[in-house]
């Protein structure tokens, strides 16, 4: 199973690649192979705030929904409209064109409870 080390994640199975004050999320390849294949991307408009640990959006998948919680606090400023007709990019590349949305940071601090890769490998160990 792939654990980038360029970013951190969350109990809930998000990743965050943080540049400056800006961070993309998406979902882990370990939620994606749980989830089975996703046929629906439910993401929040551009300009809204998400807050850390808060669902922001949902993910369905031929087996489920899932909600999906954001790692951090900070306001949409892109979402990755690519999903709306290719919601599978979550499977194919979800650590690449697989990525939900991109916010501006409200608190760089909050990245500081998030999982490190290492941390993240031992947590989706237990659960596997």
């Amino acid at each position: 199973m792939e654990v980038p080390k360029d970013l951190r994640y969350t109990i809930e199975h998000e990743w965050i690649r943080v540049n400056g004050n800006k961070a993309v999320i998406g979902i882990t390849q370990f939620a994606q192979d749980q989830l089975g294949d996703v046929v629906f991307v439910e993401m929040p408009k551009p300009d809204t705030q998400v807050t850390k640990e808060n669902t922001f959006g949902v993910v369905e998948s031929v087996k489920t929904v899932s909600d999906l919680y954001a790692p951090a606090s900070g306001k949409v400023i892109a979402i990755n409209t690519d999903l709306e007709t290719q919601p599978e990019l979550i499977n194919s590349e979800p650590y690449g064109k697989g990525w939900i949305l991109e916010i501006e940071l409200s608190d760089s601090k909050e990245l500081d409870g998030l999982l490190t890769p290492e941390q993240y490998s031992e947590q989706c160990e237990k659960e596997h």
